[in-house]
């Protein structure tokens, strides 16, 4: 099948969703910028020039349409080598049928090959079109193979995928596996015995795991064959040979996931490739991890901590003596300064990784941490092969390699005799000579100048070095001070209290002008002087001055004190004074009340509330009250001086008060407006009225009543009888 083809070509095939004209099919090319997929663009070498595409590139209609057009399924030999060399060679029917699966295979996978579909559809369409007829099927393999279901397929990929090519073949003589004594005995107990022994103790014999049997079921075994049940006796010792090579054979998996984890993990785990294929830009995602070294320095064996960026590939290194907080917060110091900051690193549940130290790096340089499930080390599986090639392409040459395995190690001891190697001691034994310093000087280098520039197949073949040169994306950067500073070690993880003594630290104070008593705040202690400490805010977003202890940076501590009180003074003088000028403004003006009634007059709504309908409410107790009240007016006003300026005030004010109402007026009204003694003058006049015959109204007749047999009443006409008729008597 012809995989490159030219615009009039690709008009001539007449697909689905592409022009039919060879003009129309260039201004396709163009509007797809086809021309900028060089996998899928040459130019034609050809007479004439022009370019040609590969069919890949096509839209996914067109691209079903040609290949099942031109693909012809067993024409070509597709037929893949075993993996496993050393499997026998099948022949007869098995293998031919062996040999029409693994052509249908190569044929699915050309077809489905550059379809912008999922595996699912691609089964299904290609079943669907191998059915109708579709895709062109050599006669011997549509012999052996008339149709194919979407269900065969894919266990066919599975087990191509495995490299258990041989289990595509027909073995007549398997036909029958699965139905012997040892398979079927007990009800399958048996079988389900022998394989969880042989988990437990691989190393047994075929006579041990017997000799267990015997010991679990007894002498003899049921089985039924055709429908009957028998007993029968346990099988000889070569039955047990086979039956175990089978059982090894058909649950290696199993088995090795049981008795090997870690060579089940390296070799038959199910792995992802391209699980970050979605990183593409540099510094988005490192991964970090560590491991011990194997090779000596002078001083001992360390660990190696590597950082990894995801997008490039780049990789630095930073040797430890031991696994701790501070060795990570170094490498991603190393690192930022090399190549920016990173949005996410990815690290594993170590107690470095996680610590307050780590933590709080990662959260002032605005960093994601992303730390992986317990126990998954795949999950950040590009550091750890990073990790696998940094052992065995550089510790290996260095002086001092002690091996990555026991066996390894034996066998370095081993090319010396036991005369030379006694009386040795390690170092002597294994060629060390660099120290943990010239030992980073080396990996360094290894990383910058070997590594970098090596092609890297996630990459597409190229090299570290040249993915992060071709990047045009902005890199963050950080100064080297506020690193170190970053890095200083923190005096209490939570903070620490200020007193009027200074900072407690270590059994000493730490004293600073610029600290109240009573704050918290954040220290950081300077690696290069034991008598200074950086105190920040304790959120650590303000820089608040630095913290002296005298005794510890040789300065006289009563001449400090007497300094650190000064300024202290000075300092709290220029916070105070602007205080109490306000103050001062604040009591020289009105008082505060006025101010807040001022204010509160302003919000008064400029609104006037409507009268509302009132009633008089009364109780026996309310009129005894104002009969008690109006007693002790009465009484009051029984002792005025016989004025006569007064008197004719009062005369004028009873006779305004007697002026005639209208006939609705309120009685309580009349209580109110008026004294005990212009009661009394009003009740006689009424009378005087009511005796002559004048008209009187209803209310005022009902006033009179009332008035006469009141408390007041009653007092007023016995006094006014003790004056006889001299009393005055007010005409209307």
């Amino acid at each position: 099948m012809k995989e490159w083809l030219t615009a009039r070509e690709i008009a001539a095939e007449n697909l689905p969703d592409l022009p039919s004209t060879e003009s129309a099919v260039i201004r396709f090319a163009e509007r797809s910028a086809w021309s900028s997929h060089p996998s899928y663009c040459r130019v034609r070498k050809g007479r004439g020039g022009g370019l040609e595409y590969h069919y890949r590139i096509l839209p996914t209609l067109a691209q079903v349409a040609y290949v099942q057009r031109h693909m012809v399924v067993g024409a070509v030999e597709t037929i893949e080598p075993p993996i496993q060399p050393q499997a026998p060679v099948i022949a007869g029917r098995a293998g031919e049928e062996r040999d029409a699966r693994l052509a249908v295979i190569s044929a699915f996978e050309t077809f489905s090959r550059g379809l912008r579909l999922n595996r699912q559809a691609c089964i299904a369409i290609f079943c669907d079109k191998y059915a109708m007829g579709s895709i062109k099927v050599d006669a011997w393999v549509k012999e052996k193979l008339p149709s194919v279901s979407r269900r065969s397929l894919w266990r066919w990929l599975s087990i191509k995928r495995l490299g258990m090519v041989d289990a595509l073949a027909v073995d007549r003589s398997k036909a029958r596996a699965g139905t012997g004594i040892l398979d079927t005995a007990n009800d399958g107990k048996v079988r389900a015995f022998i394989l969880g022994l042989i988990a437990h103790a691989p190393q047994l014999s075929a006579d041990a795991v017997r000799t267990q049997l015997r010991a679990e079921f007894g002498d003899t075994l049921n089985v039924v064959s055709k429908g009957v049940s028998k007993t029968v006796k346990i099988p000889e010792i070569r039955t047990f040979q086979l039956f175990l090579n089978t059982m090894k054979e058909k649950h290696r998996v199993e088995l090795l996931r049981l008795t090997n984890p870690d060579l089940y993990r390296s070799t038959m785990h199910p792995s992802g490739r391209g699980m970050h294929s979605d990183v593409t830009r540099p510094n988005e995602l490192w991964q970090i991890d560590a491991s011990p070294v194997d090779a000596l320095c002078t001083d001992g064996r360390h660990s190696v901590y590597v950082c990894l960026d995801i997008a490039t590939r780049r990789m630095l290194t930073y040797i430890s003596k031991t696994p701790r907080a501070s060795a990570v917060g170094m490498l991603i110091r190393k690192a930022i300064l090399a190549w920016g900051v990173p949005k996410t690193i990815k690290t594993d549940n170590g107690s470095d990784f996680v610590a307050h130290e780590t933590k709080r790096l990662f959260a002032a340089l605005g960093i994601e941490p992303d730390t992986s499930d317990a126990y998954s080390p795949a999950q950040k599986g590009h550091v750890e092969r990073a990790i696998g090639t940094w052992q065995h392409s550089f510790v290996e040459l260095l002086p001092g390699y002690v091996g990555h395995s026991v066996t390894d190690r034996k066998a370095i001891e081993d090319r010396k005799s036991f005369a030379d190697r006694l009386g040795q001691d390690t170092a002597e034994a294994f060629n060390v000579q660099f120290t943990a310093a010239e030992f980073q000087e080396r990996s360094d280098r290894w990383c910058l100048e070997a590594y970098q520039h090596r092609d890297h197949s996630g990459l597409g073949g190229r090299s570290p070095f040249q993915v992060a040169a071709a990047s045009s994306h902005v890199v963050n950067t950080v100064d080297e001070r506020a690193l170190d500073v970053l890095l200083m070690p923190v005096a209490r993880k939570n903070g620490c209290h200020v007193t009027k003594f200074g900072i407690r630290i270590n059994h000493n104070y730490y004293r600073s002008a610029a600290l109240d008593a009573g704050s918290v705040v954040f220290v950081r202690m300077d690696p290069t002087d034991a008598g200074r400490a950086h105190v920040f805010s304790i959120d650590q977003t303000q820089y608040l001055g630095e913290a002296i202890c005298p005794e510890l940076a040789g300065i006289h501590p009563q001449t400090f004190e007497k300094a650190r009180k000064e300024l202290n003074a000075q300092l709290l003088k220029e916070r105070v004074d602007p205080i109490k000028a306000e103050i001062k403004k604040i009591t020289s003006g009105p008082a505060l009340i006025d101010r807040a009634l001022e204010v509160a007059a302003r919000d008064v709504p400029n609104v006037v509330a409507l009268p509302k309908r009132e009633e008089r409410h009364s109780t026996p107790q309310i009129e005894a009250a104002l009969d008690a009240m109006d007693a002790a007016e009465g009484k009051a006003a029984a002792y005025v001086p016989d004025d006569s300026a007064l008197q004719d005030r009062i005369q004028r004010m009873i006779l305004d008060d007697l002026t005639p109402k209208s006939s609705g007026e309120n009685v309580s009204a009349i209580r109110k407006t008026v004294t005990p003694q212009q009661r009394f003058h009003r009740f006689r006049e009424i009378k005087g009225r009511m005796d002559a015959g004048m008209p009187v109204s209803q209310e005022e007749v009902f006033w009179a009543g009332s008035y006469q047999e009141s408390a007041e009443g009653k007092v007023q006409i016995e006094m006014h009888k003790d004056f006889g008729d001299q009393a005055p008597v007010l005409s209307p």
